[in-house]
């Protein structure tokens, strides 16, 4: 299931992929968003995603009730789905200058595409791979479009069932790519942290055989580490300035000092998680005395009977195993033994 996206490599066998995304955070202006692409390398991720549209080409200038934002949302203050769009979007001509900062940092620079005029206009500047966010994942045009490039698709699942997932995933191995990663993500802005249901991470591994992890709109980092440990190899988050004016996805978002704070626990958990083993570590052999064995605990002439009054299981563990002292007792010492001596079963007189 490895497959790359730029020099990184992703999978089961690998570090946890790490995404800033960095959303409408910029709030507008693109020194923001180069001073995030910088913020996000000094917090050591592994790339940064942005989110590639226009507000004409995610919806129609209408104030139609479809058109209209919900009173429940967060966003309610922009009224209708145009103008939060064309508040939020990144705009196209910034792309190639935000591609290029990435680069100067040594992060990977990716994008949500929500159409396939993006897709084109992406693939212009190189972009390595692919995110399709939840609401698209039954856009079947556009999975077909991303999938076609050949390069890795990473998809979320916040506003779909089962079906829709395993659709999106069927359509993208059947135009022959098969580099597909799948997210647990809550698309609720801040995310309860109650409805993360991140047991699901490996269900979809094993029932789509892809690469998990989570896209995560919660207010903590918790749900981003406890995924780690359910095998996911993904995280997306989004990113904000510290300083900055409030944007519209700031409230849902780490700050540059928090994200550095996750990348780190991030590293520290790859490193506890490791791999399978039953063998003594080599930094725990210098316990092994700690262990148990069997020792003479008063002196023990020859023809002595060995019995609970002399010997006995004590730490440190140079003697024999503790499973053996059933062995001697009641059997007779072949030799003289003193107070501190090792046991052996050949000092048993047959």
């Amino acid at each position: 299931m490895n497959f790359k996206i730029g020099n990184k490599i992703i999978g089961i066998d690998r570090p946890t992929f790490i995404i800033a995304e960095m959303s409408a955070n910029h709030g507008g202006d693109l020194n923001n968003a180069v001073e995030i692409i910088k913020a996000a390398s000094k917090a050591g991720v592994d790339a940064i995603k942005l989110q590639t549209y226009t507000a004409d080409t995610i919806t129609i200038n209408s104030n139609k009730k479809d058109f209209l934002i919900d009173e429940s949302s967060p966003w309610v203050n922009q009224k209708t789905l145009w103008n939060l769009y064309d508040k939020a979007h990144t705009p196209w001509e910034w792309h190639p200058t935000l591609f290029d900062e990435a680069r100067k940092h040594d992060l990977e620079i990716f994008s949500t595409p929500f159409d396939q005029t993006a897709v084109n206009f992406l693939e212009k500047l190189g972009c390595p791979a692919y995110k399709i966010a939840s609401p698209e994942i039954t856009n079947i045009p556009l999975l077909k479009r991303v999938g076609i490039t050949g390069k890795p698709v990473i998809i979320s699942t916040g506003v779909a069932d089962y079906d829709d997932i395993k659709l999106a995933v069927d359509t993208l191995r059947k135009v022959g790519n098969n580099k597909i990663a799948v997210l647990k993500c809550t698309s609720s802005y801040p995310a309860p942290v109650s409805e993360a249901n991140l047991l699901t991470i490996p269900n979809l591994i094993k029932d789509f055989n892809v690469v998990s992890g989570i896209s995560d709109h919660t207010l903590a980092s918790v749900s981003s580490i406890a995924s780690v440990s359910l095998g996911g190899k993904i995280i997306e988050k989004h990113i904000k300035l510290k300083k900055s004016a409030e944007t519209l996805d700031s409230f849902f978002s780490l700050d540059e000092d928090k994200f550095k704070i996750l990348v780190q626990d991030v590293r520290i958990l790859d490193k506890a998680l490791g791999k399978i083993s039953y063998k003594v570590t080599p930094s725990a052999r210098s316990s092994m005395a700690s262990k148990s064995s069997i020792y003479v605990f008063k002196d023990i002439k020859k023809g002595d009977v060995f019995s609970k009054d002399n010997i006995k299981v004590v730490r440190p563990g140079y003697s024999i195993h503790p499973k053996f002292y059933e062995s001697f007792l009641g059997k007779s010492s072949c030799k003289d033994l003193c107070v501190g001596d090792r046991l052996s079963l050949d000092f048993i007189d047959e």
